[in-house]
């Protein structure tokens, strides 16, 4: 059962929840990034999330059509198959779907999911998240409320974000300023909106000075702090035992954390951290080193021939899913996964 049933994802969250860890969420663009994570995940004997983002589905589309749907379903499926050789458990999620592409991106595969289950299946992804950042509190909680409520039809998790990472992803842009931070109304909202799990679960990307891209540690200020206020303050008012969690929370925006920030998030309910822009870097160095240091065989230098076995795929692929690995890895161990897979 390498890819999760509804039951098992929501036993790897609670599991991340009471033994204060997260799952890394690998952003994966290709099959080649896909078997770097699950080999990430498998050597760190660490269970994990697989996620696609609205700009990985078209790449995976192809660039005749750039099908997000397509491109999606198909990688999911791969994962499917291929998973069962890793001997960990995976989740599977689509990454930021802004309001102007749900219609092409998360509702279809909602569908897709629903049809499944509706024979008797699992769903083909275990999460999707929607992001209404860029929209005002009301209409992201109302578009969170029709969302939640066809994801849990289908037995999948959706994962939300009521306010904004900075930064900018897939073409969703946001300034680095002081709405990067979530009031405790805002988490009040949601939970009016959302329900705390009576309507179907969801995970709560809340904002605490998350910027996504590149940025060295201090040059962004983080309060993950915060996010004790938030659990703080919804179980005040929902009357919850002391020391309550109501949310389970994502970490968006993670590149050049410090490790005290991390553990801070997670002492504070955080069972999800997004890696994309590290893992980028971490596939691709590889690749550069081998052209550089192969530069007259990749090409056909002065009317040479180069060298096959050079420039054939394989002999840089090889080297870039195993520095992606390893990323994937270390990201297990810094987020207090690595050796809690499922048996």
């Amino acid at each position: 059962m390498p890819i999760a049933t509804p039951e098992v994802y929501a036993e790897m969250l609670d599991r991340a929840k009471a033994g204060k860890f997260a799952y890394p969420a690998i952003n994966v663009t290709s099959t080649q990034t896909l078997h770097a994570a699950l080999r990430g995940f498998a050597e760190a004997e660490s269970d994990g999330i697989v996620q696609i983002s609205t700009g990985g589905a078209e790449f995976l589309g192809g660039q005749y059509n750039k099908d997000m749907v397509t491109g999606a379903v198909a990688l999911a499926e791969f994962a499917h198959i291929v998973a069962a050789k890793y001997d960990i458990t995976v989740a599977l999620h689509t990454d930021h779907c802004p309001k102007d592409k749900l219609d092409a991106y998360v509702r279809p595969l909602l569908d897709v999911s629903a049809e499944r289950v509706a024979k008797g299946l699992n769903p083909l992804f275990q999460s999707h998240m929607w992001d209404g950042s860029a929209e005002t509190l009301a209409d992201n909680l109302s578009i969170g409320q029709e969302l939640l409520a066809k994801a849990a039809a289908a037995k999948i998790i959706l994962e939300v974000e009521i306010t904004p990472t900075g930064g900018e992803e897939d073409g969703v842009t946001h300034e680095i300023n002081d709405e990067l931070y979530t009031t405790v109304d805002d988490a009040l909202r949601t939970a009016e909106a959302l329900g705390l799990g009576e309507k179907g679960r969801y995970l709560l990307a809340a904002s605490f000075g998350n910027v996504h891209g590149v940025y060295k540690p201090g040059n962004v200020v983080l309060r993950p702090e915060l996010l004790k206020d938030l659990q703080e303050g919804v179980s005040g008012k929902y009357g919850k035992p002391a020391g309550s969690q109501p949310f389970d929370f994502v970490f968006h925006g993670g590149s050049g954390s410090t490790a005290e920030e991390i553990a801070t998030a997670l002492e504070n309910g955080v069972v999800k951290m997004n890696l994309d822009t590290d893992t980028q870097y971490a596939f691709t160095r590889p690749i550069v080193d081998h052209v550089f240091r192969n530069y007259d065989g990749v090409l056909k230098v002065d009317g040479e021939v180069g060298n096959k076995k050079v420039y054939d795929p394989r002999s840089w692929g090889k080297s870039a899913e195993g520095g992606m690995a390893v990323r994937v890895t270390e990201a297990c161990a810094n987020l207090r996964s690595a050796g809690t897979k499922l048996k």
